[in-house]
């Protein structure tokens, strides 16, 4: 059970390296069901194989065609089936792509129908095996629930429009495994923050984000370290999360803790 209040961690770091054992061992199908179960959208379709997710346009991840599993059915059918659900909304019709999307050539078959490509991310794991412990000295909150504070600074952060405010409070509340919302405070100031997901063996890690001028001060990693030790002490045996593959920052991050690509996914759109 976590603490709500604010949490001193006072142990030692050790160096060391976290590598995947072997690439293959990790299923990118599965993957993406957990990135599923961990940022639900308000509304969900399946449709022979494919889930189609509504969250009132607040991100492509929640407001996306997700082509998953075995078709049966006439693609052309199927795409126009999900651009009648997407045009109710005044939304576009967004497909989030991967290399195991079913079928095979959908990708293609997009491209042809005027599916503009845009940039998705790279998918990336670690094994929590070697994690290395959480530093001292910081003044950190973990949290089961999201408070006001965590949100208006994630807003503010990432320059989002606070008419998603409401959005992203109820996909946090309908978040289904067990969670972690967690604040690496400076001043009396976020200067990092960001979210994990436990379910299953695997700990998600999603929307981190740093003060942009307390970067390059180290908030993002010890924040980084504190969300995977309480993940490693929960339960987790790997960790992933998805990042922008031109974030070098963020990448540089990543890699220092031991992450590594399993693939990457991109999206087609057309409104």
């Amino acid at each position: 059970m976590l603490n709500q209040q604010t949490q001193l961690f006072q142990n030692t770091v050790s160096t060391t390296s976290w590598q995947v054992e072997s690439e293959s061992n990790i299923n990118g199908l599965h993957l993406e069901e957990l990135s599923l179960n961990a940022l639900p959208a308000l509304q969900t379709c399946y449709y022979d194989g494919w889930i189609m997710r509504f969250a009132d346009g607040y991100t492509k991840r929640a407001n996306s065609v997700n082509p998953l599993y075995d078709t049966r059915l006439d693609v052309a059918e199927k795409v126009a089936y999900c651009e009648s659900m997407y045009a109710v909304r005044k939304q576009p019709t967004v497909f989030k792509m991967t290399p195991f999307s079913q079928p095979g050539s959908l990708d293609e078959y997009l491209a042809r129908h005027d599916y503009r490509k845009e940039t998705g991310a790279s998918v990336q794991v670690v094994d929590l095996d070697n994690l290395a412990r959480a530093e001292g000295g910081a003044r950190v909150t973990l949290s089961t629930s999201a408070s006001e504070v965590w949100l208006s600074s994630y807003f503010r952060l990432n320059n989002l429009q606070e008419r998603y405010l409401p959005t992203m409070r109820t996909i946090l509340n309908n978040v289904a495994p067990q969670k972690c919302l967690a604040a690496v405070f400076e001043d009396g100031t976020i200067a990092a923050q960001g979210l994990a997901v436990l379910d299953q063996n695997y700990l998600g890690l999603f929307d981190i984000v740093t003060e942009p001028n307390l970067r390059q001060r180290g908030f993002g990693y010890q924040l980084l370290l504190y969300l995977l030790n309480w993940g490693k002490a929960n339960g987790a045996e790997y960790a992933y999360l998805q990042v922008m593959p031109n974030n070098e920052p963020a990448l540089r991050l990543y890699e220092k803790l031991g992450f590594n690509e399993v693939y990457q996914y991109w999206y087609r759109v057309r409104w």
